[in-house]
């Protein structure tokens, strides 16, 4: 069955302002009743998170979600500071998208495999990220440099960053809790991940 999750990643906090802006965020989450403040074995890949807190039904869409997640060991939120590379768990990225122009790189072939060569300078990319180093790769379509970053991803597969909060087995987040999620992190560009393990 595996677990479900969905992360929203602030692409834009500066790695000096990460832990600041998570308190923030975990204080006004806290305070809303959407996570307890608490902290408890009830995430993944942490010692602890924060389960749910008493209001936290109203920021998820339930409809059509048949099993009792409040239930589950696996339910909390977990708060991810610090160089990350956030991604969807199970399968391979299909294709990346140019922020400049919008093209989209296929990284598959017919067959749905990895394509070892349209792979290879994304591949850099991601593992510098996790290693600490800015890869700048300079776009296949429009030849222009493009930050670790700006990358859009398809399926948002990939996201980099300093800040991530990920919520567990929980059903799909509102759009206008996430639109309020954005808002507190300062307007900051975020990017939704949502995958299994």
């Amino acid at each position: 069955m595996g677990d479900w999750f969905q992360t929203i990643v602030d692409v834009q906090v500066s790695s000096q302002d990460a832990g600041a802006v998570a308190t923030e965020v975990r204080d006004w989450l806290s305070s809303a009743g959407i996570v307890s403040s608490e902290r408890t074995d009830c995430v993944l890949g942490s010692d602890l998170g924060h389960p749910p807190g008493p209001r936290a039904d109203e920021v998820v869409d339930a409809s059509g979600w048949s099993d009792p997640w409040q239930n589950l060991w696996t339910n909390g939120m977990d708060i991810t500071t610090g160089r990350t590379v956030f991604d969807g768990g199970q399968g391979e990225p299909t294709a990346v998208a140019c922020p400049h122009r919008a093209a989209e790189i296929e990284l598959v072939d017919e067959a749905f495999e990895l394509d070892a060569e349209a792979w290879a300078p994304f591949q850099d990319v991601v593992h510098g990220w996790s290693e600490g180093r800015d890869v700048i790769l300079s776009c296949p379509t429009c030849s222009r440099p493009v930050e670790p970053t700006a990358w859009k991803w398809a399926d948002d597969y990939f996201a980099f960053g300093h800040l991530g909060f990920t919520f567990w087995n929980r059903p799909p987040l509102r759009p206008g809790f996430i639109d309020e999620f954005t808002r507190r992190l300062g307007g900051h560009r975020t990017v939704l991940i949502a995958g299994k393990l």
